[in-house]
């Protein structure tokens, strides 16, 4: 193709997944309330505890900005099979047998794993909040500004979801040569350090619970990639040294 057709490919290629992602937005639009009512169940809490909390919408669009914001997220991820599909038909031609096979291999670990992270994220999302705001003094009010508890929400479970991607980032690289199976297992104590940091500054310190609930599936990824490595060498191995004895004189 020349460079003309590639990019009336790559505009065709947008238009469609614009297309599936306003269509995502305007289903996504109607459940926007009920995923509100979600979003502030930890909320209700305290204000069931301490009688003084409430999300605060503090401009005259504040309620609809909130709506809009929702519906742009959970359409991203409605309409994820069409634009995800676009990507794939405007690279996959361009792309060798060995490395399409990786990359659906990536895609098809990394997307459920960052599925699992937010997932994860949301778990630990009310117990963090329901404890910051335990420090609030006596006779002070929660008032939660509506953006501001919203983009908290959102960067926690993206910050999760990446997290959990990374060990298939470990295999990638293990994949390709860069890193062996021995070398990742060898950096398992600066994992376990850097993982715990990471947990403990994404959940509250004093919330051991919620530290636990995400550093233990992250340290299970982390040897699971491991183990997955290894496995690759071994084969690899074996591999250079079938090669090896074919090609030796007899």
């Amino acid at each position: 193709m020349s460079l003309g057709q590639h990019l009336i490919e790559l505009r065709k290629r947008l238009m469609i997944s614009a297309l599936g992602l306003v269509a995502g937005m305007v289903i996504a639009f109607f459940l926007a309330k009920p995923i509100i009512d979600l979003l502030t169940v930890p909320i209700s809490v305290i204000a069931e505890r301490t009688g003084k909390a409430v999300l605060n919408f503090d401009t005259v669009t504040g309620a609809f900005d909130l709506q809009i914001r929702i519906a742009f997220a959970v359409g991203l991820i409605i309409s994820s099979p069409v634009w995800l599909s676009q990507i794939w038909l405007f690279i996959a031609p361009g792309m060798t047998r060995k490395e399409t096979r990786y990359t659906v291999g990536f895609l098809g670990a990394a997307i459920p794993l960052f599925f699992a992270g937010t997932f994860a994220g949301w778990l630990i999302m009310p117990h963090i909040i329901e404890l910051m705001s335990s420090f609030v003094p006596e006779g002070a009010a929660n008032f939660f500004q509506y953006s501001y508890y919203y983009d908290f929400i959102l960067k926690l479970l993206l910050v999760v979801g990446v997290a959990f991607v990374l060990p298939v980032f470990l295999v990638l690289l293990n994949v390709a040569g860069i890193l062996s199976g021995m070398a990742i297992l060898r950096g398992w104590r600066f994992a376990i350090i850097a993982i715990t940091v990471f947990c403990a500054l994404a959940t509250p310190a004093a919330d051991v619970i919620s530290m636990f609930l995400l550093a233990i599936p992250m340290l299970g990824l982390y040897f699971a990639a491991v183990g997955i490595a290894l496995l690759v060498d071994r084969r690899r191995a074996r591999r250079a040294a079938a090669e090896f004895a074919a090609g030796a004189p007899a």
